[in-house]
């Protein structure tokens, strides 16, 4: 078994009161070097949350065209929060074993019940799926992306694709059309 260096992590934004909160898998080293979430700028999280209805007020509220790594903190303030499953940084999310998400994951669990935001955002099934399986202690259901059924007391649940540029799967407008959908999620019509 190799022995593995503790490298610092990025910092939960969290508070209580929350609207949303964005749960990404894990912090990349990238990110952790520059200290905010989702920094490589190959990533498609600023850009598609800048181009969808959910960043409409805070775009306004800064009097900012473009939302960037840096405006992670002051998300807070228009609140929405940041953390991850695994609070360990690595190169890229298939580092993580089995034992990393046992760890955290009910850690993040007790995060969610302490803080109470409206909704929990997971980014990508391989996020959520072990809080399914490891904090809520739910087998044998496969969760799809949108709304989930499972709720942390008040805080309702929903996933969006991951947005990674190694996630293929789904383009900047399909990541955009997501956090359409999770605005209308959190202020239905």
């Amino acid at each position: 078994m190799k022995t593995r260096t503790k490298l610092p992590t990025l910092p939960d934004y969290l508070q209580p009161g929350l609207d949303l909160v964005f749960v990404g898998i894990n912090p990349g080293l990238y990110s952790v070097q520059q200290g905010h979430y989702f920094a490589r700028s190959t990533n498609r999280f600023w850009p598609a949350f800048t181009a969808s209805r959910l960043s409409r007020r805070i775009r306004d509220g800064l009097a900012v065209e473009r939302l960037a790594p840096e405006h992670d903190g002051v998300l807070l303030g228009f609140g929405i929060g940041f953390t991850d499953v695994v609070k360990r940084a690595s190169g890229n999310a298939a580092e993580l074993d089995p034992a990393d998400f046992a760890r955290w994951a009910p850690r993040l669990l007790q995060r969610l019940r302490r803080v109470a935001p409206r909704v929990a955002c997971f980014h990508g099934l391989t996020a959520y799926r072990p809080f399914l399986a490891l904090a809520l202690r739910i087998d044998g259901r496969v969760p799809v992306l949108g709304p989930q059924p499972e709720v942390v007391g008040a805080t309702r649940l929903f996933v969006v694709p991951n947005p990674s540029p190694a996630n293929a799967h789904f383009t900047l407008a399909d990541q955009t059309s997501w956090y359409d959908r999770l605005a209308d999620f959190l202020d239905p019509r």
